[in-house]
């Protein structure tokens, strides 16, 4: 290729910070462009610092690069990209979300969210960034900082390890070379398996969601107050298909959950947690309630009888509210609470064979030593 072209690839190359999930609005469907969409104004709800797709810099792309998508958002063909910069120049993106990156680079975070409430952001945009700080932290060479309440990447000292996509506690940061959903260290919990009562009798009586089902007394329809209704709201947050509604109760796939902690935020019951991605055993209740009444709502809830507690070699279980807990720390996946729970409660948390293999890999390349080097 010529390299007097003024088509020719360079090598940089355009990116929206935004994933435009939440700041498209109606509202700016009238207007001609991005700088007009802002005087408009955003409605409640709304992000107030994203893409608002309206298009401006679409105009100003000689090479077609940039569309907006189905759902309102401006993507970007990196083939058909030139990097010259247009859409990038003052004025053209009045929330100056478009920058010029490396076009090697393979790590990307889409957000430029100023919101300094997580609950908030969490939210507003299930991919916005919660300034967590944990890929700051993570990053063996510095090349993550959080700039106004968003985590901003330094592409001159990014060497596209895996640390800022692993420790994500939102996971938003995408990897164009890592298998998300493996490199992960935690993954969602429902610490439940009995709600197929509930999930009945509530859409017996017409409850459309879960937290509309708060507003119900699960004491006067015989049901457990602290189990799941299996009405699927965190279902609809889970931007990886991960949970799913079986029997009435929600479940967790953990090869496709990377750990966002969305479902937990939405869980208005906080029967939802996040724990170790590793083979170790976990006890799905959170009842509060005694022997006598737990047993009356639910088939398979801890009746507290201890048989686990006191037969775990490693002291790793324990009584919390009348329900058994599993120190993820402690637990060796040695099997003996599933043999002696009587009502088979113990669910066993598997890790397949490549992902455990990949694990160890990674550990081996990318380690942080005491004084911040990379091995």
């Amino acid at each position: 290729m010529d390299r007097n072209d003024s088509s020719a690839p360079s090598q940089l190359v355009a990116f929206v910070a935004c994933a435009g999930h939440a700041a498209v609005s109606a509202g700016f469907s009238s207007c001609e462009t991005c700088a007009q969409a802002l005087e408009t104004g955003f409605r409640r709800g709304e992000c107030r610092n994203g893409c608002v797709g309206v298009g401006s810099c679409v105009g100003v792309c000689k090479t077609g690069a940039l569309k907006i998508d189905e759902q309102g958002r401006v993507q970007v063909d990196r083939e058909l990209c030139n990097g010259c910069g247009d859409c990038a120049a003052p004025g053209v993106c009045p929330q100056s979300l478009i920058r010029m990156i490396p076009r090697k680079a393979t790590n990307f975070i889409p957000c430029s969210s100023r919101e300094d409430d997580e609950d908030e952001v969490r939210r507003i945009c299930g991919y916005g960034c919660i300034a967590c700080g944990e890929c700051e932290r993570a990053c063996p060479v510095g090349a993550v900082s959080i700039v106004d309440n968003h985590a901003v990447i330094d592409y001159e000292k990014c060497v596209g390890c895996t640390a800022c996509t692993v420790r994500c506690r939102k996971k938003i940061i995408v990897d164009t070379l890592h298998d998300l959903t493996k490199l992960k260290e935690k993954v969602a919990f429902v610490r439940c398996s009995g709600g197929r009562r509930a999930h009945d009798a509530l859409q017996e009586l017409g409850v459309p969601d879960c937290h509309t089902a708060m507003k119900t007394d699960p004491r006067e329809m015989g049901l457990c107050t602290s189990g799941c209704c299996g009405l699927g709201s965190c279902v609809k947050v889970c931007r990886y298909g991960a949970i799913s509604v079986v029997n009435g109760t929600a479940v967790v796939d953990p090869e496709k959950c990377v750990g966002c902690r969305d479902c937990v935020r939405e869980c208005p019951k906080k029967l939802i947690t996040i724990v170790p991605y590793k083979g170790i055993k976990q006890v799905p209740c959170a009842s509060t309630a005694d022997y006598h009444d737990k047993t009356l709502v639910c088939d398979s809830g801890c009746t507290a009888c201890r048989d686990c507690v006191e037969n775990c070699p490693n002291g790793a279980i324990y009584m919390e509210d009348m329900h058994a807990v599993i120190d993820a720390d402690l637990c060796a996946n040695c099997k003996v609470c599933q043999y002696v729970c009587g009502r088979n409660v113990v669910r066993e948390m598997t890790v397949p064979a490549d992902v455990e293999l990949q694990r160890t890999a990674m550990e081996r390349i990318y380690v942080r030593t005491d004084k911040g080097e990379q091995q």
